[in-house]
């Protein structure tokens, strides 16, 4: 990223980390522009989705034309043990994975 080290107080996602060509690059990227103390939070699907869930996300996608974009982007998301095996090898520290039943959310502060 074209910034400065250690000048955000937060950084955030919302839905993208399925799509990120190398999470870690990214992980790590944000522990760099972080400042002390600074929060993140990055939510996404999950791949594990219960059948029901997944079922009832996928009928309420409006137009019916985007639902084939959302089971590849369910595909494509995370479990949460990918996503903390991709945040133990990274340098972003302070984290936690949280498994909600409709996606991942990984938060947490920079020590």
């Amino acid at each position: 990223m074209p910034f400065e080290d250690g000048i955000f107080d937060a950084v955030f996602s919302n839905g993208s980390l399925h799509e990120w060509e190398s999470a870690g690059t990214v992980f790590d990227e944000i522990a760099r522009v972080l400042k002390t103390g600074g929060r993140f939070c990055i939510t996404d699907l999950r791949r594990d989705l219960s059948p029901e869930i997944f079922q009832a996300m996928y009928e309420s996608c409006d137009p019916p034309e985007i639902r084939p974009g959302f089971e590849t982007s369910v595909r494509a998301a995370y479990t949460r043990e990918e996503a903390m095996d991709l945040l133990g090898r990274s340098r972003l520290s302070g984290w936690q994975v949280i498994a909600h039943p409709y996606g991942l959310v990984i938060c947490g502060r920079k020590p």
